[in-house]
């Protein structure tokens, strides 16, 4: 979930490289608004109560209840102020897996062709010590890494971020992956050692994982905050390269590509100039994924990254994603993506392990989105409307 990441890191972006940049996205124009129409729990296709859900909506409510009343939910603006989830926050500690159907009204959210896909939590090896294999540093946060918040200048860039470093009296572009590799990074903690430079590549892209140290011992691998430099999918260099065909390419068919060619496999990287720094944190609930966005870990099948711009962490929406794996489930907004753009636009948290890579990496497909508001909330809404720049 450390300060505010501005993506998870899903395969798609690999696999959907021609569709939007994954990381350090550029400033965008203003977001479109988005629809929001009425809708029954009947309507919700394959809906039915989830326990993890609920258990979700808890620990979500858990960060939102800590804020004034008067703070808005963010998005579009529908989801009002945390105090209009005041009272569901304090029901749902009790309650069973009905509680969503006793408590609040789904609407039907639309504005942008559906898509979804799917991210997971790698595992990856360490030694803290720099020795036989283990040669490739991963790195945590550089003290002279600067993250502005374009919103605070112009408004309209609201949820836009840069970064980079304080040259004199301007910020100047950070270092690439290339110059990081080339040269190190002097400023910054070498957390640990790893002894495979891929699987450190793709745990960058996922943005979190799990460590297992050379001694036995475990941590999670947090994300910490990027280097602000373009991403650019390799799954697509691969492809323009001829390597890879759009029909084959996949999580696996990069990293058994990758392997292969390991003479060309850092050139490769390298072209994605975008490069992720971490922090170490206690493993704890092993059930459970690395924290999100909203500030709490993130629950397989339950936990949702949306773009923050148009709808709200801590609402719980139903996704009913198509594709050759579809999911149709009750899940948490705890989580935000520089790829998830769009109101109809889901990163769905698959968990950890190769199921979870599996699906992940296969995720990819159309679909509709619901968001369930509390029933007080709905009072006031209706039938629904227009939100955000279609207001």
């Amino acid at each position: 979930m450390s300060p505010p990441r501005p993506f998870r890191r899903a395969f798609a972006c690999l696999f959907l490289g021609f569709l939007a940049a994954c990381a350090a996205p550029k400033p965008q124009p203003q977001q479109q608004g988005l629809q929001l129409t009425r809708s029954t729990f009947a309507a919700l296709p394959g809906y039915a109560p989830s326990q993890a859900a609920l258990d979700a909506f808890r620990r979500g409510c858990a960060v939102l209840m800590k804020r004034d009343e008067a703070s808005p939910m963010g998005g579009a603006g529908y989801a009002g102020t945390v105090g209009d989830w005041r009272t569901v926050c304090a029901g749902a500690q009790n309650a069973g897996p009905d509680f969503f159907t006793a408590n609040f009204t789904p609407y039907e959210v639309t504005g942008s062709d559906g898509l979804f896909t799917g991210y997971y939590e790698p595992e990856i090896n360490g030694s803290r010590t720099r020795h036989g294999a283990f040669q490739t540093p991963v790195y945590g946060l550089p003290a002279d890494l600067v993250r502005a918040d374009l919103g605070q200048f112009i408004p309209k860039l609201k949820g836009e971020h840069i970064s980079g470093r304080v040259q004199g009296h301007a910020l100047v572009p950070y270092d690439t992956r290339a110059d990081i590799d080339a040269r190190g990074v002097p400023s910054a903690q070498i957390l640990f050692y790893t002894d495979d430079a891929i699987a450190l590549f793709f745990l960058q892209i996922q943005g979190s994982g799990r460590v297992v140290f050379d001694d036995g011992g475990q941590a999670r691998i947090a994300y910490a905050g990027e280097n602000g430099q373009p991403y650019s999918a390799i799954g697509r260099e691969l492809i323009r390269n001829g390597e890879l065909t759009r029909e084959n390419v996949s999580l696996q068919t990069i990293r058994a590509w990758l392997v292969a060619h390991p003479d060309q496999a850092r050139a490769v990287m390298h072209t994605n100039k975008s490069y992720i720094f971490f922090s170490e944190k206690p493993l704890g609930d092993t059930a459970l994924g690395s924290n999100g966005a909203l500030g709490v870990a993130l629950t397989p099948m339950a936990s949702l990254a949306i773009d923050p711009r148009l709808n709200a962490l801590g609402a719980p929406f139903f996704v009913a994603a198509d594709g050759d794996d579809p999911v149709h489930g009750l899940m948490i907004a705890q989580d935000i993506g520089g790829a998830i753009r769009g109101a109809v636009r889901g990163d769905i948290f698959f968990g950890f392990g190769a199921q979870a890579e599996r699906r992940a990496g296969a995720m990819k497909g159309g679909g509709r989105l619901f968001v369930l508001l509390p029933n007080a909330l709905a009072a006031r809404i209706g039938a629904g409307g227009l939100f955000g720049d279609g207001a």
